[in-house]
């Protein structure tokens, strides 16, 4: 069997461009012009674009493609159609469709392959209860796959990541460390047990989100993939003029992790990650540093929903996410603060 992973130079959410060569590409000198009904766009780190229709709805509109962080097509396919329908998620919404969007090097692998990796997108758009409904493909050096999604939300349900107030606590709605994870099946070390698990956590929608996007109680919320945790909390925090305080103990990470980690399967995104937002964060004694260094801003593919909401609504929330998916995990790391020097505080 063909190994996907093994042409490509990076994997999953850990292709992203690094954190300030993607401010220097986005910058310009250009003004830009102004549209009245576009209520989130490039000009924040928002998950999807957002357009107001006028008549209380809106549309969301979101693209995402990479290269295979699983050895199998199908796999392949479904991670990278989960992943790109999770910013319609992240904004509390919910998809209409999708639109493909597909590379590869057809004199390197058959496109008896790509064929599997769409039948894994359409088995995923299915779960979504959304059609592919067309797509576009090129011969490419690298395979790479990925979804255009539209979406649609209620105006008055839009949840941004920049809109947090301090006391607001701070939640996850899947474990960190798929990064480590594929790293690890890349380089011949991960057994069937993980590997497995990994798949399923990454193949797994992140659906709660149009629940929580219905919900007051919800303040701000977006998703963790390839800035890791650290870099996607950093920015909420920044887009509200907030700090964020964490506990490490309580953030789940994924069975095995640690020991690959002492096996040194760290993505090179990791450390890109690391370099752009070390300066940052604090430490507070008693935190294994080298360990949540490498952890903290691993880059998660399909990565799970970070929400936040008001400490006096948080039984109420957590009761209804209950009643909604009794299945649902959530997880509490910690708190939103008034701005400090440093943007993010580690507690043990």
């Amino acid at each position: 069997m063909e190994k996907l992973t093994q042409y490509s130079r990076a994997a999953g959410c850990g292709c992203k461009i690094a954190p300030a060569q993607l401010q220097e590409i986005l910058s310009s000198n250009t003004e830009i012009p102004f549209f009245e009904n576009l209520i989130t766009g490039n000009a924040g780190n928002e998950d999807a674009a957002v357009y107001d229709l006028g008549n209380g709805e809106s549309i969301i509109s979101t693209t995402d493609f990479f290269m295979p962080v699983v050895d199998d097509a199908f796999d392949f396919g479904s991670i990278a159609s989960a992943n790109a329908i999770s910013d319609v998620y992240a904004m509390g919404g919910i998809p209409l469709m999708a639109i493909a969007i597909l590379g590869w090097p057809i004199e390197k692998l058959p496109a008896t392959l790509a064929q599997q990796v769409l039948e894994g997108a359409r088995d995923v758009c299915a779960k979504a209860g959304i059609p592919l409904a067309g797509g576009h493909s090129v011969d490419s050096a690298e395979p790479l796959f990925g979804l255009a999604v539209t979406g649609r939300i209620a105006t008055s349900n839009i949840k941004k990541n920049n809109t947090a107030q301090a006391g607001d606590a701070i939640f996850i709605t899947k474990p960190i460390g798929t990064g480590i994870l594929s790293t690890a099946q890349k380089r011949g070390l991960i057994s069937d047990e993980h590997a497995a698990s990994m798949v399923i956590q990454m193949k797994t929608l992140n659906n709660i989100g149009s629940f929580l996007g219905s919900l007051n109680e919800v303040t701000a919320m977006t998703d963790i993939t390839g800035f890791g945790l650290m870099g996607h909390l950093i920015e909420m925090a920044e887009g509200a003029n907030l700090s964020a305080t964490i506990n490490y103990a309580s953030i789940p990470f994924t069975e095995g992790v640690k020991d690959y980690l002492n096996q040194k399967a760290v993505p090179d995104a990791t450390y890109r990650n690391w370099n752009a937002y070390s300066k940052k964060v604090k430490f507070e004694k008693g935190v294994n540093v080298m360990e949540a260094f490498t952890l903290l801003p691993d880059p998660q593919t399909n990565g799970g929903l970070m929400f936040t909401v008001s400490v006096q609504d948080e039984e109420t929330l957590l009761q209804k996410i209950k009643a909604e998916n009794p299945s649902q995990q959530t997880w509490k790391i910690g708190q939103f603060i008034l701005q400090n020097e440093k943007i993010v505080i580690v507690e043990l």
